[in-house]
Formats: C-alpha cells, structure tokens, sequence
C-alpha cells in the first residue's frame, strides 16, 4: 500500500507555521523576561528586610535587655513587620526551598552576616523570619512573604495568554494576505479550465513578483481565448466547406447511378462523413453551460425515442419520475445520444444479435448516479482509461463499426462542463460495459 501523507492547504500550512514561530517567540522572550526580572527582585527584596533589620539592631542597641523587651512589646505590630525574642526551644522552617528564596537567603546572609537565619515558619506562624543577634541577644524580626514573591504567575499566564491570542489572529491575517493572490490564481486558473477565458487577474498589485504573474496569466488568457475563437471559426468554415460538397454528391448519387444498392451505399457513406463532421463540432462546441433543474426520467426517454429500431437496440429505463438534477437540457440529451450510440454500435450481445441496454440510477448523497450498461463483449480492463481519448478506439470486438472514436471524449467534456463525472467500467455480473454518469441533485 502507497504510503499516506498529511495533505493541508497553502494557507493551512503559512499559518502553522508562522504561529510556531510567534508562539516559539512569545515563550522565549517571556523566559527571558523572568531571567532578567528573577535576580534584580531577589536583591531588592533582601535589601528591604536588611534594611528592616539594620533599623531594628539601632533601635535596640542602646537600651539594655530588659529596657529592650519593653520596647519590643510596645513596638506596634503595623505594615507586617513585627519583632520577638528568639528562644532557644523555637521551631522553625527554612525559608530556602527554591532558587529565589534561596537568593534572597544568600544575599541577607551577605548583608547581615553568616549567622543569620531565614525561616519560613516560627513556633507554627508563617511568614519570612529573620533571626539576628544584638549584642549576644537573639531575636526574630517578621516581616510578610507576600511582597517579596516574584511576578504572581496568574498574571502571566494572563499576559502569555494575551499574547498568544494575538499570534493567532497575527498569523491568521498575514497567512490570508500571503495566499489571497494565489488562492485567486487558483480561482482563476479552474474558470480558464472549464472554458471561461474572460478571466482576468489585478495586474495593479504591489508585489512585484505577483504582479508579473498576474500579467503572465492575463496574457495567457487572452491568448487561449483568440485561440479558442479562431479555433470555432475554423471548425464551422470546415463543417460548411464538407458539407457543401457532401450535398451535391447526394444529389448526384439520386441523379446519375441507376443502381439501387450501390445508390444506397453512396448514401450510407455519405451520411457517415455527415455524422462524423457532427462528431467533430460537438467535441470542439465551446464549454458554456446553463444549469438548472432537469427532470432525469424525462431527457432518458426523450433521449430514448429516437432509437426505436428493436433490431439495433432496445433500452429499458428504471429511472423514477420525480429524479432531478442540476443540468443543462441540451447537454445532457447529447451525453446520453453518445452514451445510446455507443452501445448499439459497440455493445451488441452475441446471443440477440442487438443491444440491450438497462438504465438504472441512485441516490448518493448530494449527487445522482446514472448507470447505462449494454450487455456486449466489453472492454479489455487495460484499455477502459483510454476509451475517453479522442480517436482511440478499443479492441476488434468493440469496433465492429465505423465511427469517429470522439463518442466517450464528448461525454467526458459534457459532464466536465456541467460539473460530474464519468466513470466507465465492465459489468462485475455478466459481460457488458457499465457507463456511470454522476450529477450533482437539484434540491
């Protein structure tokens, strides 16, 4: 089995990427952000409780140990700052338990010496406990943790979120503005495959590179469409040019041979040249189509009238009569004349000596399926994609007949133009090719 890969669309594709490369960059200049802010906040946190406590060192240097009780107990207890002696039997909890506390640690015991304590817990009371000496006096200055942390994280996961948000929009926009000229190449490209040629780019662009395409496609398109007409011109002076000629001979045919048959020949050949030439008109017909609602049962047995031989064929249809689908009238009675034609001229059963051909269809979905099968020799499965080339014509059985090998080519090119498909295969029960016409349903 061939290997699958994912398949995304051009814009798709910008947008990932681009929103990678601005997510990648948001998280790196956020990580950067936190490196740069983590030391210079540490510092100035501890700077503010050394600060605290140099205050309360010279505030209680002077006064003895008992006057220094006194004063601790008639400090009041404001701003989260609180002091208290510091007893031998105290529990406490290190403050040191990450790289910032840790800094903030370090950077103290820098400032007020290599004794000092940093705690997190004292006697069960949380908050950021510095223990310090006076004199041989240890004490507890308490201050409160909560403005020393650094940058909540609440408000930036907000921030990070907010800049993630308008990444995507970012990226959203210029992946729309990076493929808006070749979703309209694209767009333009498909109009001048289904045979409108009048379709034109901006040539007025600012992007120097886009503007010379869009100038490329345009001249391409006028040139396919001077192509397109001198190529219908052509065709009809052919078809007026032979035909002339084919109308006299009839008539001197009528005129000059007394034989019967050989007259009759005459005609036969003559009517064969004249098919031909509508073979070759209806293959090069320009690609203009008017869809709309068509009832399906009624162009198959219109279509269906005008082979009336049962020596030659005889069609049965099953198709209901409240099926429609979205086509042109025109085309699709000449889709199916082809479909018909090919099955009396090809698909004759060895058995009966004529075509049997049974038309059935289905319900797909949005789509209708209509399937047209003759009960003939079929096709070798090597040559069914070649049945749809113009001119090729497929083995000896097939092509008992003389024929101008465009039936099937016009078939494709109708159904193309009116928006379905063609499917052609041989019948999976019996002998038998099964031509498989898909059209879109009208609602």
């Amino acid at each position: 089995m061939p290997r699958r890969h994912l398949a995304l669309s051009l814009f798709w594709r910008t947008f990932v990427l681009l929103a990678l490369l601005l997510f990648g960059g948001v998280l790196a200049w956020t990580q950067t952000f936190r490196a740069l802010e983590f030391e210079p906040r540490a510092v100035q946190a501890a700077q503010q409780i050394a600060s605290l406590v140099s205050l309360a060192r010279a505030a209680l240097s002077g006064p003895d140990g008992i006057h220094r009780l006194t004063l601790i107990k008639s400090l009041p207890d404001e701003g989260g700052v609180k002091l208290a002696p510091r007893e031998p039997g105290d529990r406490w909890t290190p403050y040191e338990v990450d790289r910032f506390s840790r800094a903030i640690g370090a950077e103290l015991r820098s400032r007020l010496g290599s004794d000092t304590l940093v705690a997190s817990e004292v006697n069960g009371a949380a908050g950021l406990w510095v223990g310090f000496a006076i004199d041989g006096d240890l004490y507890w200055l308490q201050a409160d943790p909560t403005r020393l942390g650094p940058m909540a994280t609440s408000t930036l996961v907000i921030w990070v979120g907010i800049a993630l948000l308008a990444t995507v929009l970012a990226s959203v926009a210029i992946a729309r503005a990076i493929n808006k000229p070749l979703r309209d190449l694209s767009f333009a490209a498909s109009r001048i495959r289904e045979g409108e040629f009048d379709s034109r780019l901006d040539e007025s662009t600012l992007t120097s590179e886009i503007r010379q395409v869009n100038m490329g496609f345009n001249r391409m398109a006028r040139e396919l469409a001077k192509l397109e007409e001198d190529r219908a011109v052509m065709l009809a002076g052919i078809s007026h040019d032979l035909r002339t000629p084919l109308a006299r001979l009839r008539l001197e045919a009528e005129m000059s041979v007394q034989d019967e048959e050989a007259k009759n020949n005459i005609a036969l050949d003559i009517d064969q040249l004249d098919a031909i030439i509508d073979k070759f008109m209806d293959y090069s017909r320009p690609g203009e189509v008017r869809l709309s609602p068509v009832h399906l049962s009624g162009v198959v047995d219109r279509e269906i009238a005008a082979f009336r031989d049962p020596s030659n064929i005889r069609i049965t249809s099953r198709v209901a009569i409240d099926t429609m689908v979205l086509a042109d009238d025109t085309e699709l009675g000449r889709v199916l004349q082809n479909l018909f034609e090919n099955a009396r001229r090809y698909g004759r059963s060895a058995v009966s000596g004529f075509a049997e051909v049974v038309i059935t269809y289905a319900r797909e979905g949005p789509w209708v399926a209509l399937s047209i099968r003759d009960h003939g020799s079929g096709v070798d499965p090597k040559k069914l994609a070649q049945l749809t080339t113009p001119f090729f014509r497929g083995d000896a059985a097939r092509t008992a007949a003389t024929g101008a090998g465009l039936g099937l080519a016009i078939v494709e090119k109708a159904m193309q133009r009116m928006g379905g498909t063609l499917e052609l295969g041989n019948a999976t029960e019996g002998t038998g090719l099964v031509a498989r016409i898909r059209l879109k349903r009208a609602l």
